[in-house]
């Protein structure tokens, strides 16, 4: 078993769903392994398609395969742990390791040297150096740090201490190079030429000096930079508000006056109409009277009466009021309702104009300025993260206005989306540019902090659609103890001090992309400098791990 497993190493028996080791590896039939939870939440996924796929090969399977622990494999994960927790212990040991300077006297495994004598050219562990504090003669000698290159200082011609030094050639000899190959040279003693060098070494501090002053001085100017920065930006605030009020207040004033003009030309117009509307009906009144005098003339039995009053009644005046109505599709204030939208349409199309270059005025605000250095400066730039629920897998929880996400073992009431990831991931909603700061709050054994382009692939190959596997998205692999850092399937291990916050710095402009452990301090995890191409989103990939979580901290 020692001898089979001498050649393990993490990445042969590693899950290509988590990328971990494998916990309770099962392997399909195509001979591919994974852990078994990681394997069946991705099956899980497919099974409204009722046909079953291999993650690495694609291979398919139909019905869904019944998967049993792989014994083996378990045992091969659990020697490698083994061989792991030993190989730590070592490294602790007082025994010296291939860094390290070991001690000359020591026989056998060599320890440590704690220091090295520039007499003896020996380097000493602290047992062996205890002579240099008891003998007398020794006390004289002189003790540095332990050094790999004390033999540097041995004539490798007369194998003797280089004690002089030659002008002439600038190079340390011993004495007998004084006398054999640098006669007649010029030559000092080390002591007096390394006296003269520290002389030397004068104008070169008086030029770090200079510098430091120069550089007090760039600080100086950043000061007056971020006053200038601050009064520029609360003026320019000031007057924008002023403008965006005056505009505001134009179009009431413009709003108004067609409202007062509808009112006056509508009060115009009903007073006409009910003018033409009395006529009418003082008319009809008259038309009716002369109607009835007409019934009672032609009803009368006195022929003499009908033929004398004939005359009279049967004179009808002429309408002077109907003539002036028409019988047509009216169009009263219409126009005026066209006029206005397409006021507002045009208004839309120059804000809309405008805020773009407004905009892009604002981006560009250019001013030479280093990352932060502590929090206070961090949180400056800080922005409100929300998650965005189209996007989520189905086992991802939402709570906290859209802040935290939780991974649940039963599937969520999200609705078909075609921006939804089919792995265990979510992105944001906001787009992030310019420069950005923000905290989140993590839970379990392995979570990914994560930024990514808008267009990464929702479903499909896991080297497509995994943050960090692709060159769409940059990942923090948090783990309980340790971190790793994901890009484009190249893992780079992060050492730091394990901390349950992590925060994440854009200069999206500069290309710089930073992971912080927050603590009481700010320890730096990684950073990356490229270049950015597109609008970045915050991410989140957790473990198939109930209860495993992510929260974006509110900015305070």
């Amino acid at each position: 078993m020692a001898q089979r497993g001498s050649n393990l190493t993490s990445e042969n028996i590693s899950c290509s769903i988590c990328l971990d080791l494998l916990k309770d590896p099962v392997a399909t039939s195509c001979g591919h392994s994974y852990c078994l939870d990681c394997i069946k939440c991705h099956w899980d996924a497919e099974d409204g398609k009722g046909i079953y796929s291999c993650p690495q090969c694609r291979k398919t399977f139909t019905p869904r395969p019944v998967l049993e622990k792989n014994v083996l494999l378990a045992e091969l994960v659990e020697e490698l742990k083994k061989t792991g927790l030993q190989a730590a212990a070592a490294a602790d040991h007082c025994y010296a390791g291939p860094e390290d300077v070991a001690c000359d006297v020591c026989t056998g495994r060599k320890r440590k040297a704690v220091k090295s004598c520039l007499v003896c050219l020996v380097s000493y562990c602290k047992k062996h150096l205890q002579p240099h504090y008891d003998v007398a003669q020794f006390k004289k000698h002189q003790l540095v740090e332990p050094s790999k290159n004390l033999q540097e200082n041995i004539c490798p011609h007369h194998d003797k201490l280089m004690e002089m030094f030659c002008c002439t050639d600038q190079q340390l000899i011993c004495y007998l190079c004084s006398v054999d190959d640098h006669e007649g040279h010029k030559t000092v003693s080390a002591a007096a030429e390394r006296k003269q060098k520290q002389k030397e070494l004068e104008p070169t501090r008086q030029k770090i000096h200079q510098r430091i002053q120069d550089r007090e001085e760039h600080v100086k100017l950043l000061q007056q930079e971020l006053e200038a920065i601050s009064v520029s930006a609360d003026k320019t605030v000031e007057h924008s508000e002023e403008m965006f009020t005056q505009m505001i207040r134009l179009i009431q004033k413009r709003s108004s006056e067609v409202k007062q003009q509808i009112r006056s030309q509508q009060e115009a117009e009903v007073s006409r109409v009910q003018e033409l509307e009395e006529k009418l009906q003082q008319e009809i009144s008259d038309l009716k009277r002369k109607d009835a005098e007409l019934k009672q003339l032609s009803e009368t039995p006195d022929h003499s009466q009908f033929l004398h009053n004939y005359p009279s009644v049967l004179a009808l005046s002429e309408s002077t009021h109907s003539s002036s109505i028409s019988i047509r599709p009216r169009k009263h204030f219409e126009d005026v309702t066209a006029a206005v939208e397409e006021l507002r349409d045009q208004l839309q199309d120059v804000l809309r104009d405008a805020w773009t270059n407004i905009s892009l005025a604002i981006t560009e605000v250019d001013v030479l300025l280093s990352e932060p250095t502590t929090r206070d400066g961090f949180l400056k730039y800080s922005r409100e993260i929300t998650l965005d629920p189209n996007t989520a897998h189905r086992h991802l929880l939402f709570s906290d206005g859209n802040r935290k996400v939780t991974f649940m073992d039963q599937p969520q009431s999200h609705s078909d989306h075609p921006d939804r990831f089919t792995w265990c991931q979510v992105l944001s909603k906001e787009s992030l540019t310019g420069r950005c700061y923000w905290e989140v709050e993590r839970r379990g054994r392995r979570v990914f902090v994560a930024v990514a382009y808008k267009n990464i692939s929702r479903k499909g190959d896991i080297n497509e659609c995994l943050f960090g596997l692709n060159d769409k998205s940059w990942a923090l692999v948090c783990y309980t103890n340790s971190y790793k850092f994901l890009y484009n399937k190249t893992k780079t291990l992060v050492s730091g001090d394990p901390s349950s916050r992590v925060g994440v710095y854009l200069d999206h402009r500069a290309g710089v992309l930073s992971f912080y452990s927050v603590s009481d301090t700010m320890t730096l995890l990684h950073r990356v400098q490229t270049s950015f191409t597109q609008p970045l989103h915050a991410g989140v990939h957790l473990d198939f791990e109930s209860g495993s979580s992510l929260e974006f901290i509110k900015p305070e």
